[in-house]
C-alpha cells in the first residue's frame, strides 16, 4: 500500500503566487508530514488581471471564467514540478486540496468566490481535485473562513499551554487554543496586503523584504488612529475580511496626501501588529504563547513590533512547533482535502459561526 499523499494548493489575498505542498499522512502523523514543497510567483498580467476583477466590471464572467483556467494550468505546473521534485508519479497522489484564488468574498451576501476550474486542474494533472472549500460551511449560515484553525487544532493544539496561532497572509487571521474547552478564532485585520499595495505603488517592489522600508519611517499616531477606527475591529467574532474591507481606496481617503511613503509604511506595520495584539488580548487574554505563520511571519520588522506590543507573551514562528511558516497553509488544504475523503467536518463552528460542522468541498474526479 502507498502512504497517503495528498497535495495542498494555496494562492493568498496577497496575491503573489503558488503555494504546493506534498503532504504524508499516517496514523502517527495524522495531520500529516510536509515533505516536499513548490512555488510559482504570479506573472505580472495574471497578478494585474485578478487585482482588476476584485472590482466589478464590464465582461466579468468571461474574464472570470479565462482567468479560471489559466490558474488551472498554473497549478497544473506547479504540481508537476512539485511531483518531479518528489520523484512520485501522480498515480500515488489520493488528492489535491486547492483553495483557489480568492476574488470576491461576500458571506453577508451569502457567497465566497474562489477562481478554479477545478475539472481543467484534473485534467491536466490526472489528480481528483477537491476544491471551494467555502461555499458549504456559507451554506450553513458561517463565514465561510477562516478555514484553517480546524488544522491548526489538530497539528498544534498543547495539553497545557494555551496557545495562539497568528497567519500572517493578505488578510491576518488568529486561533485560540486553550489546553481545554472550544476553539475559536477570526479574521482580525490586514496583513501584508496593504503594506504590499503601498510599497508596489511607491518603490516598484512586490513587498517590504523584512519590514525594511517600513524601519525607515516614523509612526504617524494621527493616521494610525484613523486606521484603527475601521468598523472591522469592532466588530464581534465571528468575522472575516478581505479586499472589500482594506484596499487602497480605503487607505487614500484616510490620507492627507502630505504624509512621507515611508511614515505611511510605518504606520501600516503598526496597524498590522496593533491589530493582532489587541484581539489576542481582548479575545484570548491568558494565552501564554503566540506562534506566527505566513508570510509575515519572515517580516523581521513585524515580529519585533509583534513582541513590543506581548511583551508578556512568548512570541515565536511556528517552525517552533515543527509547522513550517511559510508553508503552513498549503499543508492546511492538504489536511482539509483529507478530512473531505474521509467523510469529516472541516470547519470549526466557533470560528466560521456556521450552525452545525460540515464536510467541505467538492471533489472533481480524475
Amino acid at each position: 500500500m502507498n502512504p497517503p499523499y495528498v497535495i495542498g494548493l494555496m494562492s493568498g489575498t496577497s496575491l503573489d503566487g503558488i503555494d504546493a505542498g506534498l503532504v504524508e499522512f499516517s496514523p502517527a502523523r495524522p495531520s500529516g508530514q510536509l515533505l516536499h514543497t513548490a512555488y510559482a510567483s504570479y506573472p505580472d498580467d495574471l497578478r494585474q488581471q485578478l487585482l482588476a476583477i476584485h472590482i466589478t466590471g464590464a465582461d466579468e464572467l468571461h474574464r472570470a471564467a479565462q482567468l479560471a483556467n489559466r490558474l488551472a494550468e498554473a497549478y497544473a505546473q506547479t504540481i508537476s514540478t512539485l511531483l518531479c521534485k518528489a520523484k512520485i508519479p501522480p498515480q500515488q497522489i489520493q488528492a489535491i486540496g486547492c483553495h483557489g484564488q480568492t476574488v470576491r468574498h461576500r458571506p453577508d451576501a451569502g457567497y465566497s468566490v474562489q477562481l478554479v476550474n477545478a475539472s481543467l486542474l484534473a485534467e491536466r494533472s490526472g489528480i481528483r481535485v477537491i476544491a471551494d472549500f467555502r461555499s458549504r460551511d456559507i451554506a450553513a449560515g458561517g463565514q465561510g473562513a477562516p478555514l484553517v484553525p480546524a488544522f491548526h487544532a489538530a497539528a498544534m493544539r498543547h495539553r497545557s499551554a494555551h496557545r495562539v496561532i497568528v497567519n500572517i497572509g493578505g488578510i491576518a487571521n488568529l486561533t485560540d487554543l486553550p489546553p481545554a474547552g472550544k476553539i475559536s478564532g477570526f479574521d482580525c485585520g490586514p496583513g501584508n496586503l496593504l503594506m504590499d499595495a503601498w510599497i508596489q505603488q511607491h518603490l516598484g517592489e512586490r513587498y517590504d523584504r523584512n519590514g525594511t522600508w517600513a524601519e525607515t519611517g516614523q509612526l504617524l499616531p494621527s493616521l494610525l488612529n484613523t486606521l484603527a477606527s475601521h468598523d472591522f475591529f469592532s466588530m464581534q467574532p465571528p468575522k472575516s475580511a478581505g479586499r472589500e474591507q482594506f484596499n487602497m481606496d480605503w487607505l487614500k481617503l484616510c490620507l492627507s496626501g502630505n504624509e512621507a511613503p515611508e511614515d505611511v509604511q510605518a504606520t501600516l506595520l503598526a496597524l498590522t501588529a496593533g491589530a493582532i495584539a489587541r484581539a489576542i488580548e481582548t479575545h484570548c487574554s491568558s494565552a501564554e504563547e503566540v506562534y506566527v505563520c505566513g508570510g509575515g511571519a519572515r517580516n523581521g520588522a513585524l515580529m519585533r513590533a509583534l513582541k513590543g506590543a506581548m511583551p508578556n507573551r512568548l512570541v515565536g514562528l511556528s517552525d517552533n512547533l515543527g509547522v513550517d511558516a511559510d508553508w503552513l497553509e498549503a499543508h492546511a488544504f492538504a489536511w482539509l482535502a483529507r478530512q473531505t475523503l474521509l467523510g469529516l467536518p472541516g470547519n470549526v463552528i466557533e470560528v466560521t459561526g456556521a450552525r452545525h460542522p460540515c464536510i467541505l468541498g467538492a471533489i472533481y474526479p480524475a
